[in-house]
């Protein structure tokens, strides 16, 4: 069973960040790039799989439950959990978490990309949490913050998917993976990516494409602060 699946995601639900599509647009656009399973992964929200994977399934696509759950000013992306993971403040929260819920997935999103959001040491410290590491879209021939990321994922052993971590509509397949599963589900999917039955899609970007993009997303956190301010009052 072949599964393309994009696992970093984001949308409009997103209540800590300024995204200007829905989910349900992202699932149009999922569609029509042949892209069949899909984790919404907003920023400190758990997506339920009740609220959403009935829409998804319209459209054909399996829906994974996730959050991008932000530990100790880190970001982590946590796949197929529960509601509990909103109670996650530590990494050792996190590693407990992992050891009473073996059927979740957690990457590693973007670690050693600049930024405070990045896990840089915390992914060497608490490797055993991770069942993969991200390989970001982000990146050019020349400017490729991804690559220490590869080194640790090869000297531990541990996947290295693509995704791509969309914030605007036109990355949505800037980055995804194609896994041969024994099942189309999300067990089935998991087990492929931890035997390394998966391949990445993904290519390097034009110097000006990633300038275009920063851009765009300086910008975008005026709305995000907005919003921000409009949910707080």
């Amino acid at each position: 069973m072949t599964i393309r699946a994009l696992l970093h995601l984001h949308a409009s639900d997103d209540q800590k960040d300024f995204i200007p599509f829905s989910f349900e647009r992202a699932l149009q656009e999922a569609q029509n790039q042949h892209i069949n399973a899909i984790a919404l992964t907003c920023h400190d929200l758990f997506t339920e799989k009740e609220k959403y994977s009935e829409l998804a399934q319209t459209y054909g696509i399996l829906f994974i439950s996730g959050i991008e759950k932000i530990i100790e000013g880190k970001d982590v992306v946590i796949l197929n959990g529960d509601a509990l993971v909103m109670d996650i403040k530590t990494f050792e929260d996190l590693r407990t978490y992992k050891r009473t819920h073996p059927n979740c997935f957690i990457v590693a999103p973007h670690p050693y990309f600049p930024g405070g959001y990045s896990l840089k040491h915390k992914l060497e410290e608490y490797k055993d949490c991770f069942d993969a590491i991200e390989l970001s879209w982000f990146y050019s021939k020349s400017i490729d913050f991804n690559k220490k990321a590869k080194l640790f994922a090869e000297q531990h052993s541990i996947p290295y998917i693509a995704t791509p971590d969309a914030h605007r509509i036109q990355q949505l397949c800037a980055g995804y993976i194609i896994a041969e599963a024994f099942e189309f589900s999300e067990l089935g999917l998991f087990d492929a990516i931890k035997k390394q039955k998966y391949k990445n899609v993904t290519e390097p970007k034009k110097l000006y494409q990633l300038i275009s993009y920063w851009i765009i997303f300086l910008f975008s956190q005026i709305g995000k602060h907005k919003k921000t301010r409009k949910t707080l009052s």
